[in-house]
């Protein structure tokens, strides 16, 4: 199952793009392990967070520094979560009925366990209505990614998808890990290129080439890799830097939830997560959010086909 929309990461396969990454075998015992041997280790540092020059909630660029840690070399894929499921017993959102007092507007034909999946239109559409390309399939989910007809045989490498936020906590959990802050996963993203446009550099296709699985073509014309869940809760905009250069915030956690909610359906407040990195429907004539400064709002209890994460661990030096 292939992921969304900003893919700075290529395919599951693929090592992360860190300049400042190493695996556990480089270091000696003063460090310790981390959960497993499928993390890269992120040195911590201070580094311009954000963007001034794409979408006004990833302004302003301001100073932010993190401590190391570990993180998954690849977004978690669909053999480590069922080896999570098949451990645990555990039912994610997407496969549980909803509850019609948590859903006082919605219509009771909808009140069906299901998760959104995209699907591309077969003629142009007006790129201002994302209804024209997602569907609130029923019977769609993880095992299932584009409803009760599909499975992921011969997926077992590729992101797993369709996770709502309290199934990424309860892997990370089992797991022994926990899910990146915003600012973590910008951080190990930019992979030392403090400031860049990219992951890899200033420019999008050096050479021509495609340094990531985005959106080829004219938006929705489909491959890639997934947006990922992070612990913080989504924010308008980033603070300033302080006024006085001592200030830098230090492992910062996002703002609070009473400002993540969003305003279009007052009834449902549904709080927010900051999704980061794109998707494979990220292209320049509709989504340029295939940087690391790129940021998304997503409802905790939503799933869907381009979604995905990967966790992290803080380890420190013992001795």
């Amino acid at each position: 199952m292939n992921d969304n929309t900003g893919c700075l990461m290529g395919s599951p396969e693929t090592v992360m793009n860190l300049a400042v990454t190493k695996s556990s075998s480089d270091y000696g015992p003063s460090f310790e392990r981390p959960a497993d041997e499928g993390m890269l280790y992120v040195a911590g540092g201070t580094f311009r967070m954000g963007s001034d020059r794409h979408y006004p909630e990833e302004a302003p660029v301001h100073r932010v520094t993190v401590d190391g840690f570990w993180m998954d070399r690849t977004p978690v894929t669909n053999r480590q979560f069922r080896k999570f499921i098949n451990a645990t017993g555990y039912v994610t959102f997407a496969e549980l009925t909803p509850d019609a007092k948590d859903y006082p507007d919605a219509l009771p034909r909808m009140l069906k366990a299901g998760s959104l999946v995209f699907t591309p239109p077969k003629q142009a559409v007006d790129l201002r209505n994302w209804g024209q390309w997602w569907t609130f399939k029923f019977g769609a989910n993880w095992r299932r990614p584009y409803g009760p007809r599909s499975n992921i045989s011969g997926l077992d490498h590729h992101p797993v998808v369709h996770v709502a936020y309290r199934d990424v906590e309860a892997y990370a959990k089992w797991a022994g890990k926990e899910l990146p802050t915003e600012a973590e996963w910008e951080f190990a993203a930019r992979g030392g290129l403090n400031g860049a446009e990219f992951a890899w550099g200033d420019e999008q296709m050096p050479g021509g080439k495609h340094m990531a699985n985005t959106w080829q073509g004219n938006f929705p014309d489909m491959i890639g890799n997934v947006w990922e869940w992070t612990a913080d809760w989504y924010s308008q905009k980033h603070d300033a830097d302080a006024p006085k250069a001592c200030c830098i915030p230090e492992n910062p956690r996002g703002g609070p939830e009473a400002a993540s909610y969003g305003s279009r359906d007052p009834n449902t407040r549904i709080p927010r997560k900051v999704l980061k990195g794109g998707s494979h429907l990220c292209a320049p004539n509709y989504c340029r959010r295939y940087r690391p400064a790129a940021r998304h709002a997503q409802p905790i209890d939503t799933s869907a086909s381009h979604i995905g994460f990967r966790c992290i661990t803080r380890k420190r030096i013992t001795s």
